[in-house]
């Protein structure tokens, strides 16, 4: 899958590792970066910088290392952390008041989106044949096609209540935001994409199979993400509810059992290597 071009992993992994730790470690120790921002908005950038530095950059570096060693699961996995920072750094670039990491923000978002498209292109490109249909990649279609079903539900509910009230948001009124970034991105980019990858696996379509142990990371880590988001903004005093981490907690275990399942799948022998070597 990779050929001669996996020295590109580590090209792209390094830079956006390092710069990601800059934003992280000047958001948690400067006292006014994020002064101008909601209390609402405040928590959950502070918990965004914290589960950016001790999870998604050692996830990056990781899967980068292991990619690079020629572990294709690897890279699938790696492609689902830099979809993961796409996002991420979209909302910092967008979401924050103008501050003295505007311009990395940009950079991070740059190195993280062409990381994206060239995992896309390098997966698109290969040409694998021997995927036989099974039981688990129809659960995992499935599970795509219902959990973008379910995410474009939830978010449409609150937006047409909300237009149809003449109210703003209270998700958006909390952060003190023009528009809902999260909202945004799902509806017109994750949402529809998870929506097709489902279809394609569905279909047998080896494009779409290979993509579904990036989008099963990419939800991983952001089931974390927003359980955690809850906790900080509970600990600060802040309004939250508890209950959607225990619904997070639940879709990230769900998710994980699949990625196991799929990479025992897809790579058998991959895993086998590993178990040898350690």
């Amino acid at each position: 899958m990779l050929g001669k071009n996996k020295k590109i992993i580590l090209a792209l992994s390094i830079p956006l590792g390092l710069l990601t730790i800059l934003v992280s470690l000047t958001g948690l120790l400067s006292s006014n970066l994020y002064s101008v921002e909601t209390p609402n908005w405040r928590a959950q950038s502070i918990g965004q910088d914290m589960i950016d530095l001790f999870l998604v950059v050692p996830c990056l570096f990781t899967s980068a290392i292991l990619a690079f060693k020629k572990g294709k699961f690897s890279f699938l996995i790696w492609g689902g952390v830099v979809i993961y920072l796409t996002y991420t750094f979209t909302l910092y670039c967008f979401d924050l008041h103008f501050n003295k990491l505007f311009a990395v923000y940009c950079f991070c978002l740059g190195i993280s989106f062409y990381s994206s498209l060239y995992f896309l292109f390098t997966i698109r490109n290969n040409n694998r044949q021997d995927i036989e249909s099974s039981k688990l990649l129809r659960l995992v279609g499935i599970y795509f096609i219902s959990i973008s079903v379910l995410f474009t539900y939830l978010w449409l509910s609150e937006i047409i209540t909300s237009i149809t009230n003449n109210v703003i948001p209270k998700s958006l009124s909390d952060t003190g935001l023009f528009t809902n970034g999260v909202q945004v991105i799902d509806l017109s980019v994750i949402l529809p994409g998870i929506f097709i990858s489902g279809v394609l696996i569905l279909k047998r379509k080896t494009f779409g199979i290979q993509l579904s142990p990036a989008f099963l990371t990419f939800f991983i880590l952001m089931d974390i993400t927003i359980g955690f988001l809850v906790i900080v903004m509970k600990l600060l005093g802040l309004e939250s509810n508890l209950s959607i981490t225990i619904g997070m907690s639940f879709l990230m275990l769900l998710s994980m059992v699949l990625l196991i399942w799929v990479s025992k799948f897809l790579y058998p022998k991959e895993q086998k290597s590993n178990i040898i070597q350690k």
